[in-house]
């Protein structure tokens, strides 16, 4: 269904020293050598193995602006990041807009670049450099809703839905959007038509679809897969919770499980309970479909708390579950740094780089550890998770592909929890990934935990 580019590998060489702003992490060289974008797999496949990155383009820097976030993308590139998901960067409505600055997701005009933010050569320029470092960008899509003063309002009030009086009505309190009609075909071909700009324009990788199912009829994105998939092979990833996404995206949010591990972390559920999420959804999704992982993004940070608020000392417990056990995960702009804030939505409001917990190592070799072993890979492509562990306060699984098998062990508690691995084929001595400290694991021997411990054991 897919066809798939070919881009020419370029060789690049530069510090890495670019930091949004001052920032002591020392810097690195980036190999000279990067791999290509060119593979033989489409995606979902190709990105089995990779870390999706969410890019606030507002906060991201000091400047607010495009070019100002490509100075870093030697760094993400260094972290090992091979999604790069980037928020609206289209104008913002003014007629209702929250003040002060307004909402990403309230679109005046979709084929254009938010002045704001910079210019068409800065987003040609970003994805130019990203996919010279072998990164991909997929570029957030709004296909649910426009601003009120969109061109369409007035020209086409048609494209949108309308109360038993003829007025365009909004959803919920979003009183800063005009919600669009999809079940007039000319609204569908209207919309695909600006989406079929970026990649055409652009040479964009994909979309993270916004609201991807509701008012959406999945009609639209049968043809919108039609229309731009024949363009070159593209990421689809929605923002959305249902197996039947799938029949035209690739990767969809593991929605449940967010909220499940806010009730973990606060007590009120246990590791059972993630456990018995991971065997419902392969029951209900299969194999073969990725299932964005994740513990914060723009609106969990914005409006329900930062990681440490909602996990407390269990965060990177909770950081490398979602790298490991299932699915393909997801950081946010500042998460690997400790953003220790909620950033204002509608205001500017820069992340602070100064890694105060020193996190972003540890970022660094969760991405690394992800990679490196097919085992963790999300979807058909990595190993089925087995749980190889009984008691209500720690999650131990094991996952093997090919040669490679991970096993991992992670006390959802604040308190010291012992136990016995119930697997004996895991049976051996192994190394932390993380500490380096050697285990001897074994069927029969009891295994200490200190609260909210984590151990990851790789082996080849």
């Amino acid at each position: 269904m897919r066809s798939t580019i070919v881009l020419v590998l370029v060789l690049f060489t530069t510090l890495l020293a670019c930091q949004p702003q001052a920032n002591p992490t020392p810097t690195t060289e980036v190999e000279a050598t990067e791999p290509a974008l060119a593979s033989t797999e489409q995606f979902p496949e190709k990105a089995a193995a990779l870390t999706v990155y969410e890019v606030n383009i507002r906060q991201h820097t000091p400047e607010g602006t495009i070019s100002a976030f490509v100075d870093d993308l030697p760094r993400l590139k260094d972290i090992g990041i091979g999604i790069l998901w980037i928020m609206p960067v289209q104008p913002i409505g003014v007629k209702n807009r929250k003040e002060p600055l307004g909402s990403y997701y309230s679109i005046s005009d979709y084929r254009t670049v938010n002045p704001e933010f910079g210019t068409e050569d800065d987003f040609q320029l970003l994805v130019d450099t990203a996919h010279k470092m072998g990164m991909y960008v997929i570029l957030d899509w709004v296909p649910n809703h426009t601003a009120w003063d969109h061109p369409w309002i007035t020209e086409h009030p048609d494209y949108y839905a309308q109360d038993e009086e003829g007025n365009i009505v909004y959803e919920a309190d979003w009183t800063d959007i005009a919600l669009l009609d999809h079940t007039n075909p000319e609204t569908r071909r209207s919309m695909i038509a600006d989406m079929k700009y970026w990649v055409e324009n652009f040479d964009i990788d994909g979309f993270r679809c916004d609201h991807a199912g509701h008012e959406i009829p999945l009609y639209f994105w049968e043809e919108a897969t039609a229309e731009l998939d024949p363009l070159k092979d593209l990421f689809w990833l929605a923002e959305w919770d249902g197996a039947r996404m799938h029949l035209e995206f690739d990767a969809t949010y593991a929605w449940e499980l967010l909220h499940l591990t806010d009730e973990v972390g606060k007590g009120k559920a246990n590791a059972d309970t993630l456990a018995n999420w991971i065997q419902k959804d392969l029951q209900e999704y299969g194999q073969h479909p990725l299932r964005m992982t994740m513990i914060t993004n723009h609106d969990e940070n914005s409006w329900n708390g930062t990681v440490f608020e909602r996990y407390g000392e269990g965060h990177q417990t909770f950081a490398a579950f979602i790298f490991t056990a299932y699915g393909i995960p997801m950081l946010y702009s500042g998460q690997e740094v400790g953003l220790d804030k909620r950033l204002k939505f509608f205001e500017k409001d820069t992340i602070d780089w100064s890694d105060p917990q020193q996190l972003q190592p540890f970022y660094k070799k969760l991405v690394t550890l992800k990679k490196e072993n097919p085992a963790l890979w999300a979807g058909a492509q990595g190993g089925f998770p087995q749980r190889i562990n009984q008691g209500s306060n720690v999650y131990a699984f094991k996952r093997e592909k090919d040669n490679n098998t991970v096993v991992g062990v992670m006390n959802f508690s604040g308190e010291p929890q012992e136990l016995q691995l119930m697997d004996a084929s895991i049976n051996g001595t192994y190394s932390d990934y993380f500490t380096e400290q050697s285990y001897d694991l074994s069927s029969e021997a009891t295994l200490s935990l200190e609260p909210w411990q984590y151990l990851i054991f790789a082996q080849n």
